[in-house]
């Protein structure tokens, strides 16, 4: 060989070398399957992104011990997507790009989901999301279904109908509706009460908006007592629960405070919200081994400020649960290739933490709802709702 076909040849080499160094995770001869994890661990709602990234990253814990994934290792890479549309677009472009993974779980905020999947489905990436509610994640504007897009919780309509039920099993007869007007989530789930509510035979007697920004509600709480409503129908997310919670008392609002699953945080004032019912996702009252297993798992991994075991609440099972369907389809496909993988998800059947859950053909998972009640400074299971 002479030195210029030598000086060739070692280049192609070093340019092969590299050209593989750089290639997706998930090719053939990488040892790792990369895992984006998008939350919000900033923004709005902190505790959502830190409970959902903690139950993600447990189960990928468990995944790993047990030897990973088609003989290789979960790496998580995470990435603070706020809960809103332009830093989660932003996240989604760098973890696709530039980390090259295959698939993502999250984000947890439908607003943030919503955009997101566009650009999974444009590029496709397995995206599922643990809690994002909003049909429009899974669905094109058309209707059909995102072919790469699934989601873990079950969505707005469903949610609406469940405390519809409730509230008219309870009694109440009609029912006052408060509602973000910019937020996808809330407008989702406040549209399917009212359309649940009033088929049902209940009366909605008054509905006002306000944006995320508001802190004073004072001007609607006070339509609010002179309506008399049985039921003050508010489907926001803790932080906004909150404030409204505690000027209702304030201004003697009699009526009985109902919401989602964006209730359910350790921020929840327990105290401002007694006697409020949400729909959520699970109970760590439920007394299924399975349950039993992860909340006792998940209590001896996590730490609250004070160095007490943490109950994990909805949005850690949820980031468990999405975690652990992706991962099994994963296995299930036998192969590191996202349009298999979306496939063998499709057709999935899990034994989760949050219900036995198929997947129907929008990629909702079919499973039971949980009501949870805010009493004597704790939130305790009082129904289940079927679908």
């Amino acid at each position: 060989m002479t030195k210029r076909l030598f000086v060739v040849f070692s280049f192609l080499v070093i340019a092969s070398m590299l050209l593989a160094a750089c290639g997706p995770s998930g090719a053939a001869g990488g040892d790792t399957i990369k895992v984006a994890i998008l939350a919000p661990l900033s923004g709005p709602v902190p505790t959502f992104g830190v409970s959902t990234r903690d139950g993600i990253l447990l189960a990928i814990e468990e995944w790993n011990a047990k030897g990973g994934v088609l003989g290789k290792q979960i790496e998580a890479i995470v990435a603070d997507s706020q809960c809103t549309a332009d830093p989660a677009v932003n996240a989604a472009n760098k973890v696709i790009d530039q980390d090259q993974v295959h698939y993502i779980i999250g984000e947890v905020c439908s607003s943030a989901s919503i955009p997101v999947s566009e650009i999974a489905e444009q590029k496709g990436v397995v995206q599922i999301s643990p809690t994002s509610t909003n049909p429009s994640v899974t669905l094109n504007p058309d209707g059909s279904t995102k072919q790469y897009i699934f989601r873990a919780c079950f969505i707005d309509p469903f949610q609406g109908l469940v405390m519809a039920k409730f509230a008219l099993s309870q009694g109440k007869k009609t029912a006052f509706i408060m509602y973000d007007k910019g937020n996808d989530y809330v407008l989702g789930l406040a549209e399917a009460f009212k359309e649940s509510f009033t088929s049902g035979g209940g009366t909605i007697v008054g509905e006002e908006a306000y944006t995320g920004q508001d802190t004073d509600f004072s001007s609607i709480l006070t339509k609010v007592a002179e309506s008399k409503a049985d039921v003050l129908f508010l489907p926001d997310y803790y932080n906004i629960v909150n404030l409204v919670a505690t000027q209702a008392k304030e201004r003697g609002v009699t009526s009985t405070i109902m919401g989602g699953d964006g209730w359910d945080s350790s921020d929840l004032d327990l105290a401002a919200a007694d006697g409020g019912f949400f729909s959520n996702h699970y109970s760590a009252e439920d007394t299924r081994p399975i349950v039993q297993d992860f909340v006792k798992n998940y209590s001896a991994k996590y730490k609250d400020e004070n160095g007490n075991p943490k109950i994990p609440d909805a949005l850690a099972t949820l980031g468990y649960d999405a975690a652990n369907l992706l991962l099994a389809a994963i296995e299930k496909a036998g192969v590191d290739d996202p349009a298999a993988v979306k496939d063998a998800l499709a057709a999935l059947q899990y034994d989760a933490v949050s219900g036995t859950i198929t997947f129907d053909a929008q990629h909702n998972p079919i499973k039971s709802a949980a009501i949870m009640q805010i009493k004597d400074g704790k939130v305790v299971f009082a129904d289940s709702i079927a679908p």
